[in-house]
């Protein structure tokens, strides 16, 4: 293993102990612990810090900051990064990401309120919080809810956000002595720099189009801007809420969404059938034989399924929108749709749950799973290249340059 020898032990002990530093303990498990560290992520690049070796594998990338609670009190520990992959010192520290102290959280609460079921209760022994008290809970929701409210409430400054997907998910909560439906209002966008971020997230007793219309003008009151395209399903309030609050953007029918519509018009044995063959107006390289594929197909469900054929071709604006950006980013769009994947997740992790307590609850564990997604988002590949976001801004409308369409100019403005 690879021997940090930035720090001069002796030197700094004497230096230390000439100051009188009252916090010398805390300061040298904090020097040691990142001297370790530091040598364990030396030892996995194969070569010592800055130095230049044949047997290099990776390389150093900055630190991230974790605090680290010890019986000298509370240590901010930086960690070293790599550019390939990931290091955490598991022997140093235990791996409790944010989502998972929110679930032990809301857990908790539900636990000490009495409104567990007997589900939650075994997972609560299982998550070794027995013995939790009530004022370990609410320190524990202090510091999450504080994370999760500047989260909610941060300026969105990267964009402008070119494409935004949005979709509401419903959950079980307990008001007023009895269990009611309410709705998580999600709404992920790529920005500038072509990495997909979460831009908002809301709790509303009701997905109608008051609740949408107030949950998008706050993300314009926040910062969102340069919108050119939104996906999302055929909800009417949402619709009318993208076309009031986003004015010269565009609206995509989300196909997920509606192709489980579709389906219900078919019988059983017929929708994989029907499935894949809608799905083959989406896989056109050009947007003439998408609109031609699309007139196929409905002619091809009019002999069997009237209905569906109907359905079909009542849709096809809603459906075919994407069309009118540059065909490199459809693949993009369709292939690997954010939102879905990220309600997959939320899903995952608020099943655990059931019934939450209050809305807080929601608001503090489905913040938490969007705030880890967010990071891990910023850390990973771009989404989208730079190139195809340059396009999709100047893409031409109505046949006219960006210079001399007024629409143009104010959405890519």
């Amino acid at each position: 293993m690879a021997v940090d020898n930035s720090v001069d032990p002796a030197g700094w002990f004497a230096e230390q102990i000439g100051a009188c530093e009252p916090d010398l303990l805390r300061k040298m498990v904090k020097t040691m612990a990142e001297a370790l560290m530091s040598a364990e992520a030396d030892a996995i690049c194969g070569a010592d810090y800055g130095q230049r070796s044949d047997g290099r594998v990776n390389r150093r990338n900055g630190y991230r900051e974790r605090d680290w609670d010890t019986r000298a009190g509370t240590i901010e520990l930086a960690i070293p990064k790599l550019r390939s992959g990931s290091y955490f010192p598991e022997w140093l520290l235990e791996r409790r990401r944010r989502a998972e102290q929110a679930l032990i959280s809301v857990v908790a609460t539900s636990y000490l309120l009495g409104v567990s079921t007997r589900r939650v209760d075994k997972l609560v022994d299982q998550l070794g919080i027995k013995g939790i008290s009530k004022s370990q809970v609410s320190e524990m929701s202090k510091v999450l809810d504080a994370q999760v409210t500047a989260f909610r409430n941060r300026a969105l400054d990267a964009g402008p956000y070119t494409f935004v997907w949005m979709d509401a998910l419903t959950q079980k909560v307990r008001e007023g002595g009895r269990t009611v439906n309410v709705h998580v209002l999600v709404a992920t966008g790529v920005n500038a720099d072509g990495h997909r971020e979460i831009l908002g997230v809301e709790v509303t007793s009701a997905e109608d189009g008051a609740g949408w219309l107030a949950f998008v003008r706050g993300l314009v009151a926040r910062g969102l801007s340069g919108v050119q395209l939104v996906i999302s399903d055929a909800h009417r309030g949402l619709v009318e809420a993208i076309a009031a609050a986003l004015p010269g953007a565009a609206w995509q029918r989300c196909r997920t969404h509606y192709l489980r519509n579709l389906l219900t018009k078919v019988p059983k044995s017929a929708q994989p059938w029907v499935a894949t063959l809608v799905r083959t107006i989406f896989d056109q390289p050009a947007a003439e034989e998408v609109h031609a594929q699309h007139g196929r197909v409905v002619a091809s469900l009019e002999a069997k399924y009237p209905d569906a054929a109907a359905h079909l071709d009542e849709a096809r604006d809603d459906l075919l929108a994407f069309t009118g950006f540059p065909r490199e980013i459809w693949r993009q769009i369709w292939s690997n749709n954010p939102q879905e994947r990220l309600n997959k997740e939320i899903r995952r992790r608020t099943d655990v749950v059931g019934i939450f307590p209050d809305r807080a609850a929601i608001i503090r564990l489905v913040g938490a799973v969007l705030m880890e997604q967010t990071d891990e988002w910023t850390e990973a590949r771009r989404y989208m290249g730079l190139e195809f976001l340059a396009k999709a801004r100047l893409r031409l409308v109505g046949g006219e340059t960006p210079d001399e369409n007024p629409t143009t100019q104010a959405i890519t403005a």
